[in-house]
């Protein structure tokens, strides 16, 4: 899991961002070990069918939807050419949807549109990014449907596969992912993608600046991927006790952000 790759990021995306070069080298490790990239779509159908997947598959992912996707990724990527999935929060994104709430330079639609046509599937991150979990219904099928929308009146094509904004869903958000037509779902986890999560809470490892070639080794190979994450999810559960806390809150109070 990608976020920003960029060579100045500002201070909100730096920790989640990569440089070009470390991108680069990643992609190039991944093709020297033998693996072999796929689409989220891909991955879906090829489990639903029962067919068998490629060898050593491993998914190359981007949330948001950050400019050097573009400028720096897309390149990368067709040296080896490896498809890829950018999953965009449509409402950050630059054109007639732009919210105002983005964190850094965003892409625009037309840069987008040549992502698609360039072997990377886009897939649905919600219109402006919110903690879904802590939505009121009606809100969070908003959020859902409105991004689905503008991708497919956008892209020409309706995305298959969404992504949770933060990695955060509940059982309630799942659902309604599901009901809206999206065929499966990524969240963080920070550990393997496995079929008995199901297809709607798949895993993904997080590639940060920090990202070493040793530890990115690991993380593609999946060895010692709980060590490597261990602080993260010792925060991470200490924050879900907040949420669920909030959750309730705004349960009680009628709100529900």
């Amino acid at each position: 899991m990608y976020h920003a790759v960029a060579a100045e990021p500002n201070e909100a995306t730096r920790d989640l961002s990569v440089t070009p070069e470390a991108f680069a080298e990643q992609m190039a490790a991944i093709a020297d070990r033998g693996l072999t990239p796929i689409g989220t779509a891909e991955l879906a159908a090829a489990w639903r069918s029962g067919r068998p997947l490629p060898k050593r598959p491993v998914l190359i992912t981007f949330d948001d939807g950050y400019e050097g996707v573009h400028r720096h990724a897309l390149p990368a990527l067709a040296r080896h050419s490896f498809p890829a999935t950018l999953f965009v929060s449509t409402g950050w994104l630059r054109g007639p949807y732009d919210t105002g709430g983005a964190l850094d330079t965003m892409l625009d639609w037309d840069q987008v549109r040549e992502l698609a046509a360039a072997s990377v599937e886009i897939g649905g991150h919600s219109h402006t990014h919110p903690q879904l979990d802590q939505l009121a219904e009606e809100r969070l099928r908003y959020e859902l449907i409105h991004c689905k929308e503008i991708v497919a009146d956008q892209v020409g094509t309706v995305p298959a596969s969404f992504a949770y904004p933060y990695g955060y869903s509940d059982r309630r958000v799942r659902r309604a992912v599901r009901e809206t037509g999206y065929a499966q779902a990524l969240a963080v986890g920070n550990g393997l993608a496995r079929r008995v999560q199901g297809p709607y809470a798949l895993r993904r490892v997080t590639v940060r600046r920090s990202t070493g070639p040793d530890e990115f080794a690991r993380l593609v190979e999946g060895r010692a991927i709980a060590r490597a994450f261990a602080r993260d999810r010792a925060l991470t559960k200490g924050y879900a006790v907040l949420r669920r806390a909030r959750q309730v809150r705004g349960r009680v109070l009628g709100t529900g952000a």
